[in-house]
């Protein structure tokens, strides 16, 4: 049973998106909201974003989604998990909009991928990093359940996360630099692609995060 699953509605972001594809995997219940009891109460917390992280920091302050989604970690029995511009947002800093603060959550900073970005063979990588590529899996979780390392998830971004404690690391993908693409630390999981975008291997993971207790 997943029970009540909040995604943290902040105004940015493809929230319903993220909903319809929870619901297809079998939630009981997905609230897209920003009210605080709502969220208090909820069993599972999504935190999701797209856009300008000084846009997002800006609304997640305004709402106050800040201290809820403080507040869903510090319930251990709760599983959160964040995506894309939700994953930047858990970081120190972000060098986006000439450098902008972040939650402060987990230690390390989101980068730009640079211009011109190029493969180890010196060719040209477009930014945004836009499209399929593979996820090589540095450590067992319960949300790469039945997923096979190396599985193609889709990604949208122009800058990367790099956390400073490499534990927590649970997931990696190359695209000129190696990037952080998930990250894991007790009830947390987030995730710079978009599982609800990524085919069977996303939906799986979303099906993963439903059944999932909050442990590692």
């Amino acid at each position: 049973m997943s029970g009540m699953v909040a995604v943290i509605d902040y105004g940015m972001g493809n929230l319903h998106s993220v909903a319809s594809a929870l619901q297809h995997v079998g939630a009981d219940e997905v609230v897209v909201t920003h009210d605080a009891d709502l969220i208090r109460k909820a069993d599972r917390v999504v935190f999701p974003g797209v856009g300008a992280i000084r846009d997002c920091m800006t609304e997640i302050h305004r709402l106050k989604c800040d201290e809820l989604l403080t507040q869903a970690l510090t319930r251990q029995h709760v599983p959160v998990l964040a995506i894309c511009v939700g994953l930047q947002a858990l970081m120190d800093r972000s060098e986006e909009n000439d450098g902008v603060d972040c939650l402060g959550i987990i230690s390390g900073e989101v980068r730009f991928f640079g211009n011109p970005l190029t493969d180890a063979a010196g060719l040209r990588l477009k930014v945004p990093h836009m499209g399929w590529n593979e996820v090589r899996q540095h450590r067992d979780h319960p949300l790469w359940a039945g997923i096979p390392d190396m599985s193609r998830f889709y990604f949208v971004h122009s800058y990367y996360v790099h956390a400073e404690d490499r534990s927590l690391l649970a997931g990696s993908v190359e695209y000129g630099v190696s990037a952080d693409a998930a990250l894991a630390r007790d009830n947390l999981f987030a995730v710079q692609f978009h599982p609800e975008k990524s085919a069977d291997a996303g939906l799986t993971l979303l099906k993963n995060f439903l059944e999932w207790n909050g442990q590692c």
